[in-house]
């Protein structure tokens, strides 16, 4: 497993972001390293003592952050509250907004009900959908932003079960491309990374993840790092990627995109 370095750096100084679902592996991994880069993060989530200890770790290592607490559970109010409390707690601007946060449970078509159903895309789709609502016009004053929407794999390439998970990925991708044009002339750019098969840094390395198998006969031969998924994260979020536009970037070892016969 190859992990990516989070050296000090300054691209992102001076910046404000908002990262959704920050307490733990992915959303984590990125406030972490969008802390490294310079900027001040938000970290959001409902657990408060997970939060406060990224907070530590981001402080620990010479950054800036601060916990909001917060349960995005698809409404319109909850979102709204969300960038309100974290644009106060950055001194009056968001200019970077991470939409990670989302869950999977463990149904399938034939067995998932309607409470499950809203539920997932209240999470996953319309807490994003209505966080762009609330912050885009912040970012429209101060004149622009970045936005990063977290896709997944599974969004492209069919496998059996997860459909209702995928589908609300499928839609964040989507929507990745149509908030690019359509927030384009207000100088705001979106993008999404679609991670593939990540391994929880918290597990015991004798452990075995249930995810492995499907990196079989891919490229990187192996399930990815959360800091990999940062890195692109960071990039996108920096001017590096000043002429990237509307494009879902995958980091998947290769998943989606080639085909490798195992041997």
């Amino acid at each position: 497993m190859t992990t990516t370095s989070a050296a000090p750096s300054t691209r992102l100084a001076s910046r404000t972001a908002l990262v959704t679902g920050s307490t733990s592996n992915i959303g984590r991994a990125i406030a972490v390293r969008l802390a490294a880069e310079g900027a001040h993060v938000v970290v959001s989530g409902r657990d408060q003592a997970r939060g406060d200890a990224v907070v530590d770790q981001i402080r620990t290592a010479g950054g800036r952050a601060d916990f909001v607490a917060s349960d995005l559970d698809g409404t319109a109010a909850a979102s709204h509250a969300l960038a309100s409390a974290a644009c106060e707690t950055l001194g009056g601007r968001i200019d970077i907004l991470v939409n990670n946060a989302g869950i999977y449970p463990p149904t399938t078509t034939l067995t998932a009900d309607e409470d499950t159903f809203d539920r997932v895309y209240g999470v996953n789709v319309k807490a994003a959908y209505f966080l762009v609502q609330a912050t885009v016009p912040g970012m429209t004053e101060r004149g622009g932003g970045t936005i990063i929407n977290l896709g997944s794999w599974v969004a492209r390439l069919g496998v059996a079960g997860g459909a209702l998970y995928a589908s609300t990925k499928g839609a964040l991708e989507t929507l990745t491309r149509m908030w690019s044009a359509e927030f384009a002339d207000r100088n705001i750019r979106v993008n999404a990374v679609s991670p593939g098969v990540i391994r929880p840094p918290e597990l015991a390395p004798e452990v075995r993840f249930g995810g492995e198998q499907m990196m079989a006969g891919t490229p990187a031969g192996a399930v990815g790092h959360p800091d990999a998924v940062a890195a692109a994260t960071a990039y996108l979020a920096s001017d590096d990627a000043a002429f990237v536009h509307g494009t879902v970037l995958d980091v998947d070892g290769g998943r989606t995109g080639v085909a490798v016969i195992a041997g």
